[in-house]
């Protein structure tokens, strides 16, 4: 190589920082770009330095407590071998030109790719020759009637809230939607000694009873998950199995929630609620990156496509964890490890020797057995059947934009429109900050059962920069920034 690499990795989570370990160790000093203020990512978030209270990791992480620690120490050992930007957004990305990618992993130039980020309300740019986006992944979000109230919470941000701030969400939390982090936020909070009314499971438990078989290829994880159930019920949190949600209750915040089970409506009174369908990859820096999608029916949406060492169509750019595709962190581990080792050998280095690191072989048979493991969690917890069917026309599905149910299925009759990008042109749905993040699923959704087709048949929002909010006036008027990319203006 006539020049040394610009390695860039998208987020320190597990991935990331395993990935960084390994590029360390074969002498490659990569940028490592944290939109957090500490590593850790979601799964191992690490309360803020001046957070004005003390958890242990026991206490934060639970069984995950030694894994929390391996990883974060990992990282403290690393930051004096790679360039480590915390409190660092980035919201787009320049790809080569198509021309030039052949030539990007041979003479270490970045022909152009260069990621925008934003830090203390400055827009830097950062060059890349390799890129490997490890960006995790965002709550599955389907609305209910009243989800947009005062105290309705994702799983997510309810653990947020738990984690880096000390706090619950309510005096009176119920948690609804289904997946394993329902049961473990629940856990997390009964533990923390906020009082849990109830989970709500939409699934049914007779299909988590069949998918055993497909659980047991990670007993451990498995066992983990039935004592989270079991713990909750002994400490008299009610569990609800196979509920339909009707409705949140509330004017100035939430008072009760409404669910159906056998014909039979319930409610329960609440004053928040965290909801949650799962996980969904942040795909859309991939995207910008130019990466070519496909749809995923394990995940049920649209993923880069990637090789099994990790790298994506395009050259120089790699994917690890679950923003491309759910697997849980101890598979974003393996996976950061994995694409390291794959961008070593695009880059003509030999893989380093680090104590008790498997080979890449091992890595990939270990992620395929974790891969059937997760068809067993996504039959346990499947989606609701059709969940658009009986959302009511006004309630609102773009919050950002105030795009109501009925909008958009008006739009599809009056219009004929059966494509996801066309139903966003015409009715600005994805449009607003979120851009797509919260409500594209569920427009994809309506539109999919307003049109008798299937998930992958609508297509997929295609991502715009910015792909998170970020402040307008520091681009304007510096002049040393980076021109916004042309897509950013179109919005």
């Amino acid at each position: 190589m006539s020049a040394r690499p610009e390695v860039v990795i998208v987020g320190a989570g597990p991935a990331g920082i395993r990935a960084a370990q390994t590029l360390v160790a074969a002498g490659i000093r990569p940028i490592v770009l944290d939109e957090n203020a500490r590593w850790g990512g979601q799964i191992y978030r690490q309360p803020p330095v001046d957070a004005g209270f003390a958890r242990s990791k026991r206490t934060l992480y639970g069984f995950e407590a030694a894994k929390a620690d391996a990883v974060h120490t990992t990282m403290a050992a690393l930051l004096p071998q790679i360039d480590y930007r915390p409190d660092t957004l980035v919201w787009a990305c320049d790809p080569a030109d198509p021309s030039a990618n052949a030539l990007n992993a041979v003479d270490g130039a970045s022909h152009g790719q260069r990621l925008h980020t934003m830090h203390a309300g400055r827009e830097i740019a950062v060059p890349f020759t390799h890129l490997l986006i490890a960006s995790g992944a965002t709550d599955r979000v389907l609305p209910v009637p009243g989800w947009t109230l005062p105290g309705v919470y994702t799983l997510g941000g309810a653990q947020v809230a738990l984690k880096a701030q000390g706090c619950a969400i309510g005096e009176r939390v119920v948690f609804a939607g289904t997946g394993p982090l329902l049961y473990l936020v629940a856990y997390q909070y009964v533990k923390a000694g906020a009082n849990v009314v109830a989970v709500l499971d939409t699934s049914e438990f007779a299909a988590q009873v069949k998918a055993t078989p497909r659980l047991l290829n990670q007993p451990g994880t498995l066992a983990k998950g039935l004592y989270y159930v079991g713990w909750l019920r002994a400490h008299g949190v009610r569990i609800e199995h196979g509920v339909t949600l009707n409705g949140i209750d509330g004017t100035a915040g939430v008072r009760a929630v409404r669910w159906q089970r056998d014909g039979r409506e319930h409610t329960l009174g609440c004053t928040a609620l965290g909801l949650g369908f799962g996980l969904r990859p942040e795909t859309q820096l991939a995207d910008l990156a130019g990466c070519r999608f496909v749809f995923d029916d394990l995940n049920q949406c649209w993923l880069p496509a990637r090789d099994a060492a990790g790298r994506s169509s395009q050259a120089g750019v790699y994917l690890a964890g679950d923003g491309a595709g759910i697997a849980g962190a101890d598979a974003a581990e393996m996976a950061g490890r994995r694409v390291a080792l794959a961008m070593l050998e695009d880059l003509g280095i030999a893989a380093p020797s680090l104590p008790d690191a498997p080979d890449a072989l091992t890595l990939e048979r270990r992620l395929a057995s974790i891969r059937r493991f997760r068809v067993g969690i996504e039959q346990a917890f499947a989606l609701p059947a059709d969940p658009s069917a009986q959302w009511p026309d006004d309630m609102l599905v773009c919050r950002c934009e105030e795009i109501d149910a009925r909008t958009l299925r008006e739009c599809v009759r009056h219009d004929g429109v059966t494509e996801i990008n066309r139903l966003k042109a015409l009715t600005r749905v994805g449009m607003g900050r979120c851009q797509g993040r919260m409500c594209g699923e569920a427009a994809c959704h309506l539109l999919a059962e307003a049109t008798g087709q299937t998930l992958s048949q609508v297509g997929r929002l295609r991502a715009q920069a910015p792909i998170k909010p970020i402040p307008i006036a520091p681009m304007l008027f510096d002049e040393n920034v980076a021109a916004i990319p042309e897509e950013a203006r179109d919005e």
